[in-house]
């Protein structure tokens, strides 16, 4: 009896996340122990880049990543907009132009804010000036 009011738990919590996410609203829940490899910028693949930018969330809005430099920093999410004011970010010159840039991009848009949606395995975080996918990291990677 025991087994099953547990299983009914489990179902229960794991049904209410997958529906906060398929009805538009992201918790943090949602995306606290994740962690995301970016796919694409303003609709193009990354190519040609040796070390793929990711975007990680611990406990408490905890928010780790890199592009060419590691950043991390304490984030809120407030109506599916993702904030992190004054980010910790190494200083470094990547040799590949295109991280450098994105170094300035993603504090760009996690210091204005940036929408968030998420949707089987993939997170999207939009401002009106860039558009960035990430997939959900295998376990692996």
């Amino acid at each position: 009896m025991k087994k099953l009011a547990s299983l009914m738990l489990a179902a229960t919590v794991l049904a209410g996340c997958a529906q906060s996410a398929a009805t538009g609203t992201v918790t943090a829940q949602d995306l606290q122990h994740h962690r995301y490899i970016l796919q694409s910028v303003d609709g193009k693949p990354l190519e040609g880049i040796r070390r793929m930018p990711e975007l990680s969330f611990g406990e408490n809005m905890h928010i780790a990543g890199s592009m060419c430099n590691r950043f991390m920093g304490q984030a809120t999410l407030a109506d599916n907009i993702l904030k992190a004011k004054g980010l910790g970010m190494t200083m470094m010159l990547c040799a590949e132009p295109q991280l450098n840039e994105l170094d300035r991009t993603i504090n760009d848009m996690l210091t204005a804010g940036a929408k968030v949606e998420l949707a089987q395995q993939q997170l999207t975080l939009k401002t009106s000036q860039h558009t960035l996918v990430y997939k959900l990291a295998d376990l692996g990677n």
